[in-house]
């Protein structure tokens, strides 16, 4: 169990925050901001803006805070609001790319092993950040988030042959942009 500034667990603050204490809130705040900013910057076109997705998150998390029943961990569970708020906000704020079927993405290219273990999670973090949208959302759902394609076609108001479709184009995307940036790396033309 974990204990936050030496005087409460995660379930000690959960229950005052149930209760409506501010200073609980503030604590648990305090506690998951930077893992959940990390989040909210996955689905964010900037820092701004996902800091504006954490807030909306939060404020989320502490209306709801009644239903988290003590199942599972509480980290995963504000994780999960976190990314179906960033979903909700950027469906609200930005004009969602329409998403075409497409048949499996042709012949992928394949990478270098030794070039993806070089890589570093901050440059595939910037690669998934360049994606579009659509791509991007669903490449972070279910390659970081778990989620199967039937739960990303209902979180997203997608079919799952699309969510598919774009799960394969955007690691053709990602590919491409590893395979450009060894290139560089190693002074290859890319």
């Amino acid at each position: 169990m974990m204990f936050l500034e030496h005087k409460y667990t995660i379930d000690e603050l959960v229950k005052r925050c149930k209760a409506g204490e501010r200073k609980a809130q503030e604590l648990l705040y305090k506690q998951f901001a930077s893992k959940m900013l990390g989040v909210c910057m996955r689905y964010a076109v900037d820092k701004m803006e996902a800091e504006d997705m954490l807030q909306n998150g939060f404020i989320r998390v502490f209306q709801k805070m009644n239903d988290y029943r003590g199942e599972g961990s509480f980290e995963g569970w504000v994780r999960r609001i976190m990314v179906h708020s960033s979903i909700e906000y950027y469906r609200k704020h930005h004009k969602m790319m329409q998403v075409v079927e497409i048949d499996e993405a042709g012949a992928e290219q394949s990478v270098n092993p030794l070039a993806v273990a070089n890589l570093d999670a901050k440059d595939l973090m910037v690669l998934i950040q360049k994606l579009s949208p659509g791509y991007k959302i669903v490449f972070n759902l279910y390659a970081i988030e778990g989620y199967s394609h039937k739960e990303i076609a209902a979180i997203v108001g997608i079919t799952e042959g699309a969510s598919k479709s774009q799960l394969s184009r955007a690691r053709s995307i990602l590919k491409e942009q590893i395979v450009k940036l060894e290139g560089k790396k190693y002074g290859y033309a890319g």
